[in-house]
């Protein structure tokens, strides 16, 4: 059994008291937020804590699956649309987006932009961050390019602009799906606030045929699962937890009632695991809820974003109707 650090804020046992607390704040959320879902019935943690740099590089990877259509017709919707919302935001438009991941998205916004002033990519893997952001540098010479290694479901607060231009939000890749319907009304509410007299430019995933759903979350090169036993890993590597990845199963099915995408990590065996100093059973059959993934319908997106203090503008979708994007002004 591995020896464990204890990240701050847990109660150890008896077994953790004398182990090192040598973790890092990242350490100490993640190993909080683990234990307290281990301790729990049911289980689950934030997806969140998918996204370290081996995770985001997994999630890159899930985004060039042909049956991962969420990445590629945003992409399409993103194109068609760009200089439709270059119009809307203005010249000298200063960009925030939230969970900025690999900043692929962004680049059609500031190609078609005109003259933007700024751009403060927002994600929790700092590492994954600062290499994408030193890549965008490069390609957008006279772009003020300012990485902000934070969680963005929680108040923000961001630096004054210099510009005259208006502040523009971007959350694609329906990220607002991975939230409980009061998660993102909360933090549609935060956003309107930090970008009070611009917009929020906003992916959505629509509700729609549920083998499609399935194909996307269950891909035949087993990389989506891959992803999701990363969490495990990620435990190990950080906490000193000692999960055995191979007594773990992915699986994601579609729940029709609550129109999302559910992901949890199954227990093949009774198997006892240890993190944070803590010990656990795990019984065959009992899952880690590791991911939801909401579809919406466009009025019931742009309903919620009314109750969260938006003025629904444009939207745009794709021919077969997978996906949306929408233009959210921020009165």
């Amino acid at each position: 059994m591995l020896t464990s650090t204890v990240p701050c804020g847990i109660a150890p046992t008896a077994e953790a008291a004398n182990a090192p607390a040598s973790a890092n704040a990242s350490d100490c959320e993640f190993g909080r937020d683990l234990v307290a879902a281990l301790r729990a019935r049911p289980r689950s943690i934030s997806p969140k804590y998918f996204y370290d740099a081996e995770g985001s590089r997994l999630f890159d990877r899930i985004c060039e699956l042909p049956e991962y259509y969420p990445t590629r017709t945003e992409l399409g919707i993103l194109q068609r649309c760009a200089a439709e919302l270059a119009q809307l935001a203005g010249p000298q438009a200063e960009i925030v987006e939230f969970g900025a991941g690999s900043l692929r998205k962004v680049r059609l916004l500031l190609q078609a932009f005109d003259a933007p002033a700024r751009y403060l990519p927002i994600d929790i893997s700092g590492e994954h961050l600062r290499d994408a952001a030193a890549v965008l540098r490069r390609e957008f010479a006279g772009l003020e390019v300012q990485p902000i290694v934070a969680d963005y479901t929680q108040r923000l607060l961001l630096p004054q602009g210099e510009g005259g231009g208006r502040r523009i939000g971007f959350f694609p890749g329906s990220t607002l799906g991975n939230f409980s319907p009061e998660e993102a009304l909360s933090f549609l509410r935060r956003a309107a606030e930090v970008l009070q007299g611009g917009a929020l430019v906003l992916g959505a995933d629509l509700v729609k045929d549920p083998r499609v759903l399935h194909a996307a979350y269950n891909d035949a090169q087993g990389v989506t699962a891959a992803f999701n036993l990363n969490l495990l890993a990620r435990a190990n590597r950080e906490l000193g937890a000692n999960f055995e990845l191979q007594g773990f199963a992915h699986y994601a099915f579609y729940n029709a009632p609550l129109q999302r995408i559910e992901m949890h990590l199954v227990s093949r065996e009774r198997q006892a695991v240890t993190v944070c100093g803590e010990r656990f059973t795990v019984e065959e059959g009992e899952s880690l809820h590791t991911e939801n993934s909401h579809k919406f319908t466009v009025d019931g997106l742009r309903a919620l974003a009314m109750r969260a203090g938006f003025r629904p503008g444009p939207v745009w979708t794709d021919p077969q109707r997978l996906f949306s994007v929408h233009w959210l002004h921020a009165p």
